[in-house]
């Protein structure tokens, strides 16, 4: 609701928002992608961006592969791989057993419907709101992103550091000499990578039980 309204409110037409969340299920890379799109940023810096930002998917899809039924053709993973989001896999991970393809279709198709469904709403509703409410509504991506990294960082205190760290260096590069002449897109991008190949390199995510990998390989 809250993207589609942004959308309508920076200049596009409620059927441009519809488009993208349409086609980009992901509401981080879709405020990012806004954000470049509204700075002219080239489609290079967008599309390498969105990817940047989208890349844990590609953790989310390895993890929840080894849960789907194995009578799951390469065509419907294919197909249903576009649908992983955070939420979608969250409730796929905590159900018992394996998640079939008719399971896993329609929690899709319901959270993509809810998705495109919000945005148009909120595309359309948006010139019909008070100033003061499309005010406080456009907040709440804000506290969207806080519930995110508010209880990780609460329970492990490298995710806290890090968090800090991030705020910490994206607000030095905004205000560096030759960094803050870099876009917007770039300085997330180079950010990115280097917080979380630092994190990688010094805090290493062992298992919690690795005397029993080797049977856990063997069952998968």
């Amino acid at each position: 609701f809250v993207f589609g309204m942004m959308c309508v409110e920076s200049g596009l037409s409620p059927l441009m928002a519809a488009l993208i969340s349409m086609t980009n299920l992901t509401s981080a890379g879709q405020f990012a992608g806004l954000t470049l799109l509204l700075a002219n940023a080239p489609l290079f810096e967008i599309g390498v961006t969105t990817l940047v930002i989208n890349l844990r998917y590609t953790l989310m899809s390895l993890s929840l592969s080894q849960k789907v039924d194995a009578r799951m053709t390469t065509l419907q993973r294919a197909l249903l791989s576009f649908g992983n989001t955070d939420e979608v896999f969250a409730v796929c991970m905590q159900q018992k057993g394996p998640v079939t393809a008719p399971y896993l279709a329609g929690l899709v198709l319901c959270v993509y419907a809810g998705w495109a469904g919000g945005t148009i709403l909120g595309a359309t509703v948006a010139g019909a709101l008070p100033e003061m409410v499309r005010s406080a509504l456009g907040l709440a991506i804000y506290g969207m992103f806080l519930a995110i990294i508010i209880p990780p960082a609460r329970k492990n205190r490298v995710v806290a550091v890090l968090v800090m760290l991030s705020f910490a260096l994206s607000f030095a590069c905004g205000c560096l000499p030759g960094i803050a002449s870099l876009s917007d897109g770039t300085r997330t991008i180079l950010l990115t990578v280097l917080i979380s190949c630092g994190a990688a390199v010094l805090f290493p995510v062992t298992p919690e039980a690795p005397e029993t990998a080797g049977t856990e390989e063997v069952q998968a």
